[in-house]
């Protein structure tokens, strides 16, 4: 009997000390009560404690968290209607605080992430609540870093996933963006237009330029041309006239040499008048000396005639 008694106390106390171990993963902490009071945060790894006076109140995860809400109504500045959805991104920083800060943290996260929205989306107008999201992002992430300081909560970032304005006003933006990319067609067009228009003027107008260039050359070549043929015609009449003036002065020196008299040079002046009168003047012009030796001529023509005559 005792010994039933004795082995049912000790499978009881083994029991109740394998339901006191606490193993505790990685990234999370276990917060642990004593009789209703906080008694400590078990860490990651292996723990024992006491049942039925130590209970784990609560297993909170250390990896950073991520909290999507569903769209909400917001007013801008200048009163217009828009639906915004939020992205959160949290880590716990103090597991007691979290444990015992707040009622519920999750809940209390978004609803202070919807008023504050509210508050900074109603100060600014539309436009700029479409273009000033890294604005809005950075002052909520600020505001709710620090409101959720009590709680041992960390807002590392928020993000602002959609904005959807009224449709109405969405229509109205869309005809504005459609007529902004015609009006930017419609300036890209001209000025490539106008480019072109440009750049054709100034290949037209080099093209003259260049025809001119041409024209110029040409005219300067065929000048250069045409002065390189009468300098060559100049100096060969020069040459022909010189290589004339050296053979007669070569004549003259030859009939020099020779000694010949003044009938001889007579003579050569008569066949010269000779040569002379075969050409094409009808005017010409016998000088004084040649006028006498014709006249000599005669009478010795003469005197010749008149000798036969006797001899008859």
């Amino acid at each position: 009997m005792w010994f039933y008694i004795i082995i049912f106390v000790v499978i009881v106390f083994i029991a109740l000390a394998i339901s006191g171990i606490r193993i505790v993963p990685q990234a999370k902490v276990y917060i642990v009560e004593k009789l209703g009071l906080y008694h400590k945060t078990l860490t990651a790894g292996f723990h024992w404690i006491c049942p039925f006076f130590f209970r784990v109140a609560k297993k909170i995860s250390l990896k950073e968290q991520v909290m999507d809400y569903d769209p909400q109504s917001v007013i801008t500045k200048d009163n217009v209607t828009m639906q915004i959805d939020t992205v959160v991104f949290f880590e716990i920083t103090d597991p007691k605080l979290y444990t015992y800060g707040v009622e519920n943290p999750s809940m209390a996260l978004e609803k202070l992430t919807s008023t504050t929205l509210r508050n900074i989306v109603g100060s600014i107008e539309l436009d700029e609540t479409l273009t000033s999201r890294d604005l809005i992002n950075s002052k909520m992430t600020e505001i709710l870093d620090i409101a959720t300081d009590p709680w041992g909560m960390k807002v590392t970032r928020v993000e602002l996933k959609n904005i959807l304005p009224p449709k109405d006003i969405r229509e109205a933006m869309e005809k504005q963006m459609r007529a902004e990319r015609e009006r930017r067609e419609a300036i890209l067009k001209a000025e490539g237009e106008k480019k072109s228009m440009i750049l054709q003027a100034e290949g037209v107008k080099e093209s003259q330029i260049l025809q001119a260039e041409a024209n110029k050359q040409a005219e300067i070549l065929k000048a250069e041309a045409k002065r390189q043929a009468l300098i060559a015609e100049a100096e060969g009449q020069a040459e022909a006239i010189l290589k004339v003036n050296q053979a007669q002065a070569k004549g003259l020196e030859l009939i020099r040499e020779a000694k010949a008299d003044q009938s001889v040079l007579t003579l050569k002046a008569y066949d010269a008048l000779i040569e002379v009168s075969k050409g094409q003047s009808t005017k010409i012009i016998i000088p004084s000396e040649i006028q006498g030796m014709a006249g000599l001529v005669a009478s010795l023509k003469e005197v010749g005639t008149d000798d036969k005559e006797t001899n008859k």
